[in-house]
């Protein structure tokens, strides 16, 4: 393959809902541009991109593809992503490292939620978006009726450069607006047949093809004013003007394609090659600094690492941008990330599991490489004299959360290692070891998302593993004040241990005024601050800490032990084991021994003492609040809200999106722990959700009292 320049490479993202038809669309492509010489079928399992074992399991795309083509002497490198949204994680990646977003409408449905979640990311990310209408041989296609929908989602900016002369099983032609011609294909597609507009078509094709030059010209002052004139533009200006209106999203043209018979896909290529801006024409990209990146060939070479694969009997194939400057098979860089040098021995250009080594890639252009020694996803690799990293991917929280453990335990540090090397194929699986609920978690994007994984973990890794709803990290705290006191004596020969400690426990908020007098049970106690310490709780909220011990009661340098125990206690809550937070703490008094007094006595006793205290200050457990948004069709949202009532969700509002309802709530997790699976059977998968720790709040007395019994009788069972 010969070697491009910035200037002649175009990087897109190929997205869509599932089903939309992605896969079989850059199958089609592939086959147009000469890549593969036969296409393809989801069916048959031979597809370029769906070519992991998983895949074809399922017939679903869970890893993007990246696959390069050649037309008109342009390098357009395509990744298809993901259509289902528990796998968005390929769909961000590809939209922070292509320049284009080829969004597919599935001609069945329109555009769905899916599509929508898309376009949202596009819009965050300011990526230029074309639209292409898929499966318009389907009997229930209405390209009139999508193009409505897409004016009152996605607006005026929707601008129609083909539309078919028929759909459904008929479906054989287009009026392409932009050359004013009409193009027809025989049944097994391919090569387009290119005629004159028919007479009957004339009229509509005008007063569309009027409408695609207004919006053109929109995009620049001297074509407007050229418009105005003549009230047309020619084929080359029209075309400037829609690549003007591209980066700038101030139009997004819509095409017409059916990947399954390949009908439209070379036109549509054409269109790729000869309009969609390159990378040189692109907004730069800033490294972590926030300084702007020229995607120059003349610059200090710099490749930012956005995604790895593990392919049988390869290993890691490890996917790269050129951000800057160029690479050569044999040249030594370093990576910035972990400190380790790297010499990039093989360049490939890759269609799927195909990879065709190359001498040279340049700034902007997409290459992959094998068998390096300690590069992950994320990583920046450097030449000399550069220190560019880059990290500008943020994704999703995550929606769906399970506890693992491997079926065999002896098998645990090998399925820890499996999942580690699983999250550098897709950062949205995140893996925790939970100290606070002794549990290994995996968080996802939804049921598929996990599900997915526990296949490739059982049949990649042939790792058993089983799944359980995680516990909730419930907070335990108090309302009001309490007192106690403690001591601890134990003599068996020799020293023995001797320490009491007499301590008043109350809620703490910040700004709070330091003790003076205290009153329990008529007596009164006053407070004469000797020391004071405010500790931020690494799960959350505060410790105050104060000695207020007089007269030398208790010795100075036993506060640290007391304030040890004081601490252990609160990371196993009396009422559930949680850990508590958000206390004051005033030790006011104690005894010591002159022989028997040490650092563990005073410990032991703070301890109790404080778990004394806090069951007689109104304890109250709190639990994680999460801020819920919900993308719905409108004809869903009954039950939607119905369902959300049933789940403790304070509804917080409602209101329009795009063609969709959008509602917000305040929901406990423990509500949340199998929602996306509820939500997508009440929806038939229509729906999305989006979710945000938000607080900590209290449990209802039931759920309270339901939760002190459980660890109650947990607690019995382990002793």
């Amino acid at each position: 393959m010969k070697v491009y320049q910035t200037n002649e490479i175009k990087n897109i993202a190929l997205l869509g809902s599932a089903g939309s038809g992605k896969t079989t669309l850059a199958e089609s492509m592939l086959f147009e541009s000469g890549v593969i010489k036969r296409r393809g079928t989801i069916e048959a399992k031979n597809t370029v991109s769906d070519y992991f074992p998983v895949e074809q399991e399922y017939g679903y795309s869970v890893f993007s593809t990246v696959f390069n083509v050649e037309w008109n002497n342009k390098k357009l490198n395509i990744i298809d992503c993901p259509g289902s949204d528990d796998f968005v994680g390929g769909a961000i990646t590809a939209l922070n490292v292509t320049d284009q977003a080829l969004i597919l409408i599935n001609g069945q449905y329109g555009p769905e939620v899916g599509t929508q979640n898309i376009f949202r990311y596009t819009d965050k990310l300011k990526k230029p978006v074309i639209f292409a209408v898929n499966q318009l041989d389907r009997d229930n296609c209405d390209f009139d009726v999508i193009m409505t929908q897409m004016k009152d989602i996605y607006g005026p900016k929707c601008v129609p450069v083909q539309y078919p002369i028929s759909t459904g099983a008929g479906f054989n032609a287009v009026i392409d607006l932009l050359l004013m011609k009409k193009y027809s294909w025989k049944p097994e597609g391919g090569a387009p047949i290119i005629e004159d507009i028919p007479a009957e078509e004339m009229d509509k094709a005008q007063e569309m093809h009027a409408a695609l030059v207004e919006a053109a010209a929109e995009n620049d002052e001297a074509l407007m004013e050229k418009f105005f004139m003549d009230e047309s533009l020619t084929e080359d200006e029209m075309r400037e003007g829609i690549r003007k209106g591209l980066i700038t999203r101030s139009i997004f043209p819509v095409f017409c394609v059916c990947g399954g018979r390949s009908m439209g896909v070379r036109r549509l290529m054409e269109f790729l090659g000869n309009v969609v801006p390159f990378v040189s024409d692109m907004p730069k990209i800033a490294n972590s600094r926030g300084e702007e990146i020229t995607p120059a060939v003349d610059g200090p070479t710099s490749l930012f690492f956005f995604k790895t694969g593990v392919e049988p009997h390869i290993g890691e194939v490890s996917y790269f941008k050129v951000m800057s400057g160029c690479v050569k098979p044999g040249d030594d860089l370093t990576n910035i990330d972990r400190g380790s040098k790297e010499r990039m021995a093989t360049l490939y250009v890759c269609a799927g599991a195909n990879r065709q080594p190359v001498d040279q890639l340049n700034a902007g252009d997409i290459g992959c490489t094998v068998k390096l020694k300690d590069v992950k996803t994320g990583n920046t690799l450097n030449g000399k004299d550069c220190d560019n990293r880059f990290d500008f991917i943020t994704y999703p929280n995550s929606k769906y959360s399970r506890a693992v453990k491997a079926v065999n335990e002896s098998e645990t540090e090998k399925m820890m290692s499996a999942l580690t090397k699983m999250r550098q194929e897709d950062p949205t699986w995140v893996v925790e070891q939970s100290k606070e609920l002794k549990q290994i978690i995996v968080h996802g994007q939804g049921e598929f998302h996990l599900r997915t994984l526990k296949w490739r973990m059982e049949n990649n890794e042939k790792i058993q593993i089983e799944y359980a709803e995680p516990k909730i990290p419930y907070r335990e705290t108090i309302t009001k004040a309490a007192r106690a006191d403690y001591r601890h004596k134990k003599q068996s020969g020799g020293a023995g241990q001797f320490g009491e400690v007499h301590l008043i426990v109350e809620p703490y908020t910040e700004g709070m005024p330091d003790p003076v007098v205290y009153k329990f049970g008529g007596q009164e106690y006053r407070m004469n601050i000797k020391g004071k310490q405010e500790i931020d709780l690494e799960w959350g909220g505060k410790l105050v800490f104060i000695n207020s011990v007089v007269g030398g009661a208790i010795d100075a340098r036993f506060m640290p032990a007391i304030l040890k125990g004081v601490q252990e206690r609160m990371e196993q809550g009396p009422l559930t084991g949680s850990y508590a937070r958000d206390v004051r703490v005033i030790v006011y008094d104690g005894k010591m021994h002159p022989v028997d007094s040490n650092e563990l006595s005073f410990m032991l006793a703070a301890r109790n003492a404080f778990s004394a205290a806090f069951r007689d200050a109104g304890p109250k457990i709190l639990e994680p609040i999460y801020d819920l948004e919900v993308l719905v069709p409108a004809d869903y949202m009954g039950d939607v809200m119905s369902d959300l009532q049933g789940r403790r969700a304070l509804i917080m509002g409602m209101d329009s999106e795009a063609g969709y309802q959008k509602l917000s709530a305040k929901i406990p997790l423990k509500e949340l722990a199998s929602y996306s699976i509820a939500l997508s059977s009440l929806t038939g998968g229509r729906a999305s959700f989006t979710t945000k720790f938000s607080s900590y709040e209290l449990v209802p007395t039931d759920i309270q009292n339901q939760l002190i019994k459980d660890h109650e009788a947990e607690a019995k069972e382990e002793d």
